[in-house]
């Protein structure tokens, strides 16, 4: 598809993801027509990791208002990675 930095768009640093990543599991903001073995193959190269496993949900735009004007924001695609034992990702330097 892409290149592996079209793919991932962003890690997310949330108090969620922070709890996740006790687990060995971050989290990324990915491009909505990437796949699992897409998203595999690019946080391995990007990260420099060996990826155990990939999930991953949509996540659909919120409607929002602004006075007499609405409108909807923007789906995306949030994917969960796990990491392989020992391994680990520096997301707020390297993100």
């Amino acid at each position: 598809m892409k290149n592996a930095y079209h793919v991932i768009r962003r890690a997310l640093l949330t108090e969620k993801s922070n709890a996740l990543r006790e687990r060995n599991i971050y989290v990324f903001e990915v491009d909505r027509r990437a796949d699992k073995p897409e998203i595999k193959r690019a946080v391995e190269t990007v990260f420099k990791v060996k990826v155990a496993d990939v999930r991953t949900l949509s996540v659909q735009g919120k409607v929002k208002r602004l006075g007499r004007f609405s409108g909807k924001r923007a789906d995306w695609k949030k994917a969960m990675v796990t990491l392989a034992e020992g391994q680990t990702i520096d997301v707020v330097t390297q993100g």
